[in-house]
């Protein structure tokens, strides 16, 4: 049998825990996906927490199959957007069918990514198919592609909620980025998010979530 510690749970009464998701709500419903970055600097120290939150979500039998490479060297940075500018022209230029073109065309967004280049880090997330151990095996990982999206959710609620912006880019393909950044033959790009603060004149799309009826069926 594994080895079990005590649970140290912090007990709320009923108004205690319908103020706090009240205000969580009220805190995540003005998050905003922002294209419009200001390079003004942002401490290393926020990234990293940012991360650690990240890293909290919970993964298939516990294997945390994700890694998580924070980019802040402008040159890098150059050969990201470079590398995903020209994976996006490509789609808008023949990939895109024109239904999916027309979807997007309420956003005004294109091929160019100029905040790639803006943001003051990109934090690219892998997926890790499987593991290697010390002995050069490999390991299974287990719903990794659900276990990385719940990670993904908890590091942008944890990006805005440290006051912090980003997008969520996904050029198609993303194989670039394990060449650029060098990584191992077992992590695959899942999602790239610029991070930083807005620029002063940024603009968001006039649009509305859908109302709790559409999204929530009691049973």
């Amino acid at each position: 049998m594994p080895d079990n510690l005590p649970l140290h749970h912090q007990a709320r009464s009923s108004e205690e825990m319908t103020a706090i998701a009240a205000a969580n709500f009220s805190e995540l419903s003005r998050r905003r996906t922002v294209r419009d970055f200001s390079d003004t600097p942002v401490s290393r120290t926020v990234i990293e927490h940012i991360v650690r939150t990240a890293a909290t979500a919970p993964s298939g039998a516990h294997k945390q199959p994700w890694h998580f490479c924070v980019v802040s060297d402008p040159e890098i940075k150059r050969q990201i957007r470079e590398a995903a500018e020209k994976e996006e022209y490509d789609n808008y230029h023949g990939r895109m069918s024109e239904e999916w073109l027309e979807d997007l065309a309420v956003f005004g967004t294109d091929w160019h990514k100029p905040f790639l280049a803006t943001a003051p880090y990109l934090i690219v997330v892998f997926k890790k198919a499987y593991d290697v151990g010390e002995d050069g095996k490999r390991h299974k990982n287990y719903y990794v592609n659900e276990s990385v999206g719940i990670a993904c959710g908890f590091l942008i609620a944890a990006i805005h909620r440290a006051g912090l912006v980003t997008v969520t880019h996904t050029p198609s393909p993303m194989n670039f980025l394990q060449k650029v950044l060098g990584r191992p033959e077992n992590e695959r790009a899942y999602l790239l998010l610029p991070v930083g603060l807005p620029a002063e004149d940024a603009r968001v799309p006039a649009i509305e979530r859908k109302a709790l009826d559409k999204v929530l069926t009691w049973y």
